[in-house]
C-alpha cells in the first residue's frame, strides 16, 4: 500500500491519526489514519470484526484509543466526553425511550442541554417536517414502523445540530425495499444539511450508493480510501476487489508500463494475449512482473451473433457451466482454460437476449462461447 500521509490536510473536518485500540491481545484498530472532508459523507466499509464500529466509537468518545489522535475541527478530542465533542450518534438499535412519545424522544437531548422551550419547539418542528414525521408526534415507539423509528432516532440527533453525524449500521434490521428508500432519503438530507457524516456498514451497495468517500477496512487496518468509483473500478488489492463486488481474477504479466503503455496504464499479457489495464494508484509494477488483474462481471462481453467484439479488446474461449436469471440481467458462470476459478459474466437482458428471445436461444450450460474485454476493463491488483 502507498505511504499514509499523517498530516491533517486543509479542508479535513475529522482526522484520525495513528489510532490504535486493542481489546486484550486482539487489535481492533491498528494504526488507523484517515481524513474526512468537511460536509462529506464518508463510509467505513468492511466485514464483521474489521474495526469499523470501534473506529466510529473512538471518534464519538465512547471509547478512548490506546494511542493516536482524534481531531475534530483541528482540536484533539482524546480525553473529552462525547457531549463535548460536537458529535451526534445514531445507533444500530435506535435506542429510543419506549415510555416517551415521538415528540418527547426528539426533545430529550435538548432538555438535557437545558435548551429553552421556544427553541426546543422550533428545532423539533423543523425535524418533524424534515423527516416526514408530521402526525406521529404523539405516538410511542411500539406504534411506529421500523422506518419511522429510524427517522425518530435520526431526528433526535439532528435537533442537537451536531458538527459531525455518526451512524452505526442504522438500516441493517430493515427489509430491503425500506433500506433502499431510507438510503435515498438520507443522502438527500445529508446534502441539504451539509453535515459531515461518518457511516458504518458491511453492505457494499449501501456504501457505494451513499458515499463521497469509502474507507475499506480489514482486520483493523485501512485497505483503501477512495471514491465509490475508485474502490469498485480500481481496487487497491485482492481483498478490496473481492469484498466490494464480484471479481473475476486473471493471471497476468506486465509487458509495458508508464509512457510505453496506452493512456498511462499497463499493457499486460493474459493467456498469451495483450490486455490493456488500469492502475489503482500512482505506483507502477516493473515490466516482467507477474500478478493478477481484476474484471467486474458486467464489463465482460459475451460474444454472440448480435454482439461483435469490442475494438482493441482482449478475447478468450470459454465454456458455460451455469446460467441464472437476475431480473435485469442474466449471469453466466464460465470456465477459461488456464484460469483456476470460474468467471462471472453479467449480460443485460435487452432485445437480443430477453423479451422475445426464448431462453433456449441463449448459451446453455456446456456451450462453447467466446468472451471479450474492452480496453481498460481490467485493473491491476497489488
Amino acid at each position: 500500500m502507498p505511504a499514509v500521509d499523517r498530516r491533517a490536510p486543509q479542508g479535513a473536518h475529522v482526522s484520525l491519526v495513528g489510532l490504535r485500540k486493542a481489546f486484550g491481545a486482539t487489535p481492533a484498530v491498528d494504526d488507523l489514519t484517515l481524513h474526512v472532508p468537511r460536509g462529506s459523507f464518508t463510509t467505513l466499509l468492511g466485514p464483521s470484526g474489521c474495526g469499523k464500529t470501534t473506529a466510529l466509537r473512538l471518534v464519538g468518545g465512547f471509547l478512548e484509543p490506546d494511542a493516536g489522535r482524534v481531531l475534530i475541527g483541528g482540536v484533539d478530542q482524546v480525553g473529552r466526553p462525547p457531549n463535548l465533542r460536537g458529535v451526534g450518534m445514531v445507533f444500530q438499535d435506535y435506542a429510543l425511550f419506549p415510555h416517551l412519545s415521538v415528540r418527547a424522544n426528539l426533545e430529550y437531548g435538548l432538555r438535557m442541554q437545558r435548551v429553552e422551550r421556544a427553541l426546543r419547539a422550533e428545532r423539533v418542528a423543523r425535524a418533524v417536517a424534515l423527516l416526514g414525521l408530521a402526525g406521529l408526534e404523539g405516538r410511542y415507539p411500539h406504534e411506529l414502523s421500523g422506518g419511522q423509528q429510524q427517522r425518530v432516532a435520526l431526528g433526535r440527533v439532528l435537533v442537537l445540530e451536531p458538527e459531525v453525524l455518526l451512524m452505526d449500521e442504522p438500516f441493517s434490521s430493515l427489509d430491503a425495499q425500506l433500506r433502499l428508500r431510507l438510503r435515498a432519503e438520507l443522502k438527500a438530507l445529508q446534502r441539504e444539511l451539509g453535515v459531515t457524516t461518518i457511516y458504518v456498514t458491511h453492505d457494499q451497495e449501501e456504501a457505494l450508493s451513499l458515499s463521497d468517500q469509502v474507507v475499506v477496512m480489514d482486520r483493523g487496518r485501512v485497505q483503501q480510501v477512495d471514491s465509490p468509483e475508485g474502490v469498485y473500478l480500481r481496487p487497491a488489492n485482492r481483498f478490496v476487489a473481492e469484498f466490494v463486488g464480484q471479481a473475476n481474477l486473471l493471471p497476468v504479466q506486465v509487458t509495458a508500463t508508464g509512457s510505453a503503455a496506452p493512456a498511462g496504464g499497463l499493457t499486460l499479457t493474459a493467456l498469451g494475449r495483450p490486455l490493456s489495464a488500469r492502475l489503482p494508484d500512482e505506483r507502477r509494477p516493473e515490466p516482467g512482473a507477474r500478478g493478477l488483474a481484476m474484471v467486474r462481471p458486467e464489463h465482460v462481453v459475451l460474444l454472440t451473433d448480435d454482439v461483435p467484439p469490442p475494438a482493441g479488446g482482449w478475447r478468450a474461449a470459454a465454456t458455460v457451466r451455469a446460467r441464472s436469471f437476475h431480473g435485469g440481467f442474466e449471469r453466466y458462470w464460465v470456465e477459461l482454460p488456464g484460469v483456476t476459478e470460474p468467471w462471472l459474466v453479467d449480460v443485460p437482458l435487452g432485445p437480443s437476449l430477453g423479451g422475445t428471445t426464448p431462453a433456449s436461444g441463449r448459451p446453455a450450460p456446456g456451450a462453447s462461447v467466446s468472451i471479450a474485454l474492452p480496453a481498460f476493463a481490467a485493473s491491476w491488483l497489488w
